[in-house]
């Protein structure tokens, strides 16, 4: 039997087509490979998601924001790629509260609620249930977490409409549109 020092000396990783596949130097002559070539079809595949968002909301800026950093750094820490990362404009809430048995309005309330979306593709099918778990393990209280697929809808929804803008097309529109100009000779 050949020791395990010896061994080690003669068996060599050959890189081929990017793998590593352990050799045998015989006499120093010949290369036996110890793997046979069918092995590297075998290995399953393991399915890709498609683009998922992991959407967070919170009335509290500071940490949102705080727990938006810790997302980010999970997925790249757990070799997820992070393709985008947005802020939606925030919502703002009036809230009455009453008096007992009355319409009267005790006290209002003025809340923001903030949303932060992480947008990760490529994600194995054998990380997402960890990545989501340690997620949720990590939720700080008073957010809401939300893991869908992307949609086109979610996109637009982080651009701020121009309204000053609309309203000049609008009466550019109802002047009768834009005037083309005669090119220049």
């Amino acid at each position: 039997m050949l020791s395990s020092k010896i061994l080690s000396r003669l068996v060599k990783p050959i890189l081929k087509n990017g793998e590593v596949r352990n050799t045998f130097l015989s006499r120093g002559l010949r290369q036996i490979k110890l793997e046979p070539d069918y092995l590297d079809s075998l290995v399953p595949q393991v399915p890709i998601y498609e683009p998922v968002n992991v959407q967070i909301r919170s009335y509290d800026y500071t940490v949102l924001e705080t727990f938006s950093g810790f997302v980010h750094k999970t997925a790249e820490s757990m070799n997820i790629e992070v393709e985008d990362c947005w802020a939606t404009p925030c919502q703002k809430y009036k809230i009455h509260t009453f008096k007992p048995f009355s319409t009267q309005v005790e006290s209002t309330y003025r809340l923001n609620q903030y949303e932060r979306n992480i947008q990760v593709v490529d994600m194995p099918s054998t990380v997402a249930p960890i990545f989501i778990s340690v997620i949720q393990a990590a939720l700080p209280e008073g957010v809401k977490l939300t893991v869908k697929p992307h949609e086109d809808a979610d996109e637009e929804l982080r651009y701020v409409p121009d309204l000053e803008l609309k309203q000049l097309k609008s009466e550019l529109d109802a002047l009768g549109g834009p005037t083309i100009s005669k090119t220049r000779r």
